[in-house]
């Protein structure tokens, strides 16, 4: 593809995805960057973890998306009975026709809500990871593909541990990025709006702009963003979390590539058919935080995986001319 072709295609991405957060803007009051990002995480093909106090509006948000973008979608409320089968679906013996039948279950959608995912065991949560990872299911030894684009939006109380289960590192590594919104500044707005709509869940009202299939395909324009190997170099340089000594476990090469990935959407949100550092920097944090796990000294500290990503930013060396 040439440069002039990959302009056009970026230039009409740019409008899409702006109209996006603009229209889930009209609903939801607050800063936009959080919506920016989890816009790039789905168009860079990845899933999103929205941990924050209740009632600030994950679920809403999560909702909105699902009805902007056009696409199916399916809330599953994490329990502590909740089975495995409940997420994937099973086979099931029909004597009438003398033969098992598959059942599929809600996580045959494009997008997922996992509605307080830490609230069910670890053994439910293991059901998301190869549907998560790989986009596809395995029922009674019978392997089916997702139907594209697959994406999980999953939400969860950081402050709420009784009747909890912790998602396992190998799980919190399948999401591309961890996202907080935090109290919103203007509650005013809210109550106002809210009297306006007359609902309390105004989602359905939101406008319909895509489609899966558009959907596709800008995810396949961010993948044709260029990184340059200045800009690849920047990105691997985060691996020297992994020997820092107050770190048990670093980012992931998993982790590493949804950095590149995400800066890619970023450029693309932003207008642009390559990466630069401020891409990199402004998703770093979100990207790598959540697959940082340090050791029980430096948590007695008070020590955080976010303040360990940020030293890094402002050590490493930036490219220049980017």
């Amino acid at each position: 593809m040439n440069n002039d072709s990959l302009e056009k295609e970026v230039s009409e991405s740019v409008r899409e995805s702006g109209s996006i957060v603009n229209e889930i803007s009209k609903f939801f009051v607050g800063d936009s960057d959080p919506l920016k990002k989890i816009t790039a995480s789905i168009m860079a093909s990845g899933h999103v973890l929205l941990q924050d106090n209740p009632g600030i509006g994950k679920t809403f948000v999560a909702k909105l998306f699902s009805n902007v973008l056009g696409i199916g979608f399916k809330r599953i409320q994490f329990t502590p009975d909740l089975l495995p089968s409940d997420i994937i679906g099973t086979k099931i013996w029909r004597a009438s026709t003398g033969n098992f039948e598959l059942v599929k279950g809600p996580v045959f959608s494009n997008l997922i809500l996992a509605d307080e995912i830490n609230r069910a065991p670890p053994k439910t949560q293991a059901a998301l990871l190869e549907s998560m990872e790989e986009r596809q299911v395995t029922i009674e030894g019978e392997t089916i593909k997702l139907p594209p684009p697959f994406i999980v939006i999953a939400t969860q109380n950081p402050i709420e541990f009784e009747g909890t289960y912790p998602l396992p590192e190998a799980q919190m590594d399948r999401f591309m990025i961890r996202l907080s919104f935090g109290y919103p500044k203007d509650d005013l707005e809210i109550l106002r709006r809210r009297k306006l709509w007359g609902t309390n869940d105004p989602s359905s009202m939101a406008t319909k702009l895509m489609d899966a299939s558009k959907i596709i395909d800008l995810q396949k324009t961010s993948e044709k963003v260029t990184v340059s190997d200045e800009i690849t170099s920047y990105i691997s340089q985060f691996r020297q979390i992994r020997d820092d000594k107050r770190v048990m476990a670093g980012p992931s090469p998993r982790g590493i590539i949804s950095l590149m990935r995400l800066a890619q959407a970023m450029a693309m949100i932003d207008g642009r058919d390559y990466v630069i550092p401020d891409d990199v920097k402004n998703v770093a944090i979100e990207c790598l935080a959540h697959r940082i796990i340090l050791k029980p000294e430096q948590v007695m500290d008070e020590i955080s995986p976010e303040a360990i990503v940020k030293e890094y930013l402002d050590k490493m060396e930036v490219p220049k001319g980017n």
